[in-house]
């Protein structure tokens, strides 16, 4: 195999992504890619079915001499063995303890072998360090900002998960303040109305009450917390993931008037990558093939 086709999969919340990658350039085979909406809180063999029916098409879309796969998982969970080990967050609880790695090697008729697992945070910083906001940057930290917060450090050019999702922060954990739950949760107290999520707000609206104040605080809050964290793990640039991200014109402002004040210079950026970043970097688990078999 010349050049070594990798499945990268990003599992997250509210959804399931795979697409072809190819290791030798770092970029994706765009035919191959899937995406769909799944029920975190679903029975886990319909989880389990509807992730294997994305995998099946991707795999479906170009032939491939070996069914080789990647996949970006946020935690807790044992990435060694393949275990769930979420309980305490909205999301995958009827996963916890299944081992993914044999369910997913059954369903698919594939080698347990040909499955591994990064975190999901550090699967998205790795494939920004690759080619995205993070390239050429020596220390650097990915802050995935969805369903949950994630986070990464990389030094070196290796990314590793910072589980920094329940660190203590205000009156809770940073998770409380950075997440969409914090959004949905405010934004009801404010308004008395209920959204599932920062997509349903109109983004253009986002200098109208409520909405403003929403993201003030989301800002102000995720610039503490920056500036908290950059304490003990300094940086030369933070980059922003997540689908929180993508309204990032109407919390940035705040966010770089929080940090400007504490005189913060570190650089903050917007994934370029975007979910291209978590599937090049799942496939990046086979990075060691790639460079044997160049």
């Amino acid at each position: 195999m010349k050049n070594p086709i990798v499945l990268g999969v990003d599992i997250g919340g509210s959804h399931i992504t795979t697409a072809l990658v190819d290791l030798t350039k770092g970029s994706l085979l765009q035919s191959s890619r899937q995406r769909i909406h799944v029920d975190s809180e679903a029975p886990a063999e319909v989880i389990l079915d509807h992730w294997c029916s994305v995998i099946q098409a991707s795999f479906s879309a170009v032939t491939v001499s070996e069914k080789i796969i990647g996949i970006a998982m946020p935690g807790p969970f044992d990435y060694d063995r393949g275990i769930s080990l979420i309980k305490d967050q909205d999301k995958f609880k009827t996963l916890y303890e299944v081992n993914i790695k044999t369910a997913l090697a059954s369903r698919l008729n594939i080698s347990q072998d040909g499955i591994r697992f990064i975190n999901d945070a550090a699967g998205f910083l790795q494939g920004e360090v690759f080619g995205g906001a993070a390239a050429g940057f020596d220390r650097s930290i990915g802050l995935t900002l969805g369903t949950g917060l994630g986070a990464a450090f990389c030094e070196g050019g290796k990314a590793k998960d910072a589980a920094l999702w329940d660190t203590k922060f205000k009156n809770g954990i940073a998770e409380d303040y950075l997440s969409t739950r914090w959004f949905t949760r405010r934004y009801f107290e404010l308004s008395g109305k209920r959204i599932a999520g920062v997509k349903e707000l109109n983004l253009s609206e986002c200098h109208e009450q409520p909405t403003q104040q929403i993201f003030e605080e989301f800002g102000t809050n995720l610039g503490q917390f920056i500036i908290e964290l950059l304490q003990t793990k300094p940086a030369d640039v933070i980059v922003l993931g997540g689908n929180i991200s993508n309204a990032q014109t109407c919390f940035m402002s705040y966010l770089m008037a929080t940090l400007d004040a504490a005189g913060v210079t570190t650089k903050i950026k917007i994934a370029e990558l975007k979910e291209d970043a978590s599937l090049i970097g799942a496939a990046s688990c086979w990075n060691e093939v790639a460079a044997v078999l160049k």
